[in-house]
């Protein structure tokens, strides 16, 4: 009956709000799960349709066959607009889905639907970036926001010649408010210090479109005449950055680096455009993401837990309240190949 009315529920929904919506059954014949309960698992992404949610979602997909016994629901709106997303955590809360996974774009906007789930019954995780703790209970976390932070810095230094590297940087941010990227830059502004003779001197916005990322770094090559290097820190704003620095002609004089998949990268890695692409395995994310919600429900992730296992990615770590997938990867010429997500 629950499935039927989560059914009835999402024609609803994708009659109002005009998206697809992505569910996945339980597997028939699959491995015995590891309890009897049938759950429901709604996974919210900041933007559907972004390559990089995609291969998150592709993961969690993954762990849903595997475990047998739970349902996943994927959605989201494909503008990114959080008061649509903030929508879906009050449908999903109505249709009592057992877990609501979010990676808010905008956490004030989020937070109250949030608190509300939470208010009703609903097992709140976050994953890919955080809102306030109060109203979840635990994030999937790809790696530290120091991790993340130095390893963008450290990469660009590289590639403009180590600890002597020298010129303007910017940064170019998919969205003012997510909570995420704040926390990179707080620790890329932290890491710059090891660094005197790189100097940022603008931060903007792509709001998680690879045009708009394209159009504002072409503003920043025109106003910034000693830049040497883009920090594209989204999985959009770096193709964008990347496509306006070739197109400007200035490969090679002008460094971009920054976060996204190895399949959006690899043609501007392989052309000499980009040098090095920093992520983490998005698909383990959206594993992970999933094996956390379904130890949730069945108490073994808890206040305390330091460790839950987590299928073929073994047992991982949890510290606090973050469950971790655990480190960066930089991928370049000589290993992107070995990659596809």
């Amino acid at each position: 009956m629950k499935i039927l009315v989560a059914a009835l529920a999402l024609v609803a929904l994708a009659g109002c709000v005009g998206k697809e919506t992505t569910t996945t059954m339980p597997k028939s014949g699959g491995a015995a799960p590891a309890t009897g309960k049938q759950i429901t698992v709604a996974m919210l992404p900041k933007k559907k349709g972004v390559p990089y949610f995609t291969s998150c979602s592709e993961g969690a997909m993954e762990a849903a066959k595997e475990l047998g016994n739970v349902e996943l629901i994927y959605d989201g709106p494909t503008s990114g607009d959080p008061a649509e997303a903030a929508k879906l955590i009050d449908q999903w809360t109505a249709q009592g889905v057992d877990v609501i996974a979010v990676s808010p774009n905008d956490p004030a906007v989020l937070g109250p639907a949030m608190k509300r789930a939470r208010d009703a019954g609903v097992r709140v995780i976050t994953w890919d970036a955080d809102a306030d703790p109060a109203n979840r209970e635990f994030l999937v976390n790809q790696a530290t926001p120091e991790e993340i932070g130095f390893a963008l810095v450290d990469s660009m230094a590289a590639d403009m010649g180590g600890e002597n590297a020298t010129g303007d940087v910017a940064i170019v941010t998919a969205t003012l408010t997510a909570a995420n990227q704040n926390e990179w830059m707080k620790h890329m502004k932290t890491r710059l210090e090891k660094y005197p003779g790189m100097n940022l001197v603008a931060t903007k916005p792509s709001n998680e479109d690879q045009k708009l990322a394209f159009s504002v770094t072409q503003d920043m090559l025109k106003a910034y005449p000693n830049l040497k290097g883009i920090f594209a820190i989204s999985s959009a704003a770096f193709p964008g950055a990347a496509e306006a620095i070739k197109q400007s002609g200035k490969s090679g004089q002008v460094y971009v680096n920054g976060l996204s998949t190895p399949n959006d990268m690899r043609t501007y890695v392989n052309d000499g455009v980009v040098k090095s692409v920093t992520l983490w395995n998005t698909k383990d994310l959206g594993y992970l993401t999933v094996f956390a919600a379904r130890a949730l429900v069945d108490g073994d992730l808890k206040s305390g837990s330091t460790t839950i296992k987590a299928g073929r990615l073994g047992e991982k770590k949890v510290v606090g309240d973050n469950v971790m997938l655990g480190g960066t990867i930089t991928f370049t010429k000589e290993n992107i190949a070995e990659f596809d997500f």
